[in-house]
């Protein structure tokens, strides 16, 4: 396990202070891929389309 120092790592929280996470609400989520590859869906005109992996993916989050 990698030890966290506030001090020296540039990643601040974006979480509102205050709010509570547990209600119930929209929220959006970015899943970052090893080189930033396309391995959830495709864009075709516009659109995503989602292949196999976006699809439990997105059972999982609506979970």
């Amino acid at each position: 396990m990698i030890n966290y120092n506030r001090n020296i790592s540039h990643n601040r929280s974006i979480r509102l202070r205050g709010y509570d996470y547990l209600e119930t609400g929209a929220y959006f989520i970015t899943i970052c891929c090893d080189a930033k590859k396309c391995l959830f869906a495709k864009l075709v005109d516009g659109e995503m389309q989602l292949n196999e992996f976006g699809i439990i993916a997105y059972n999982e989050c609506k979970s």
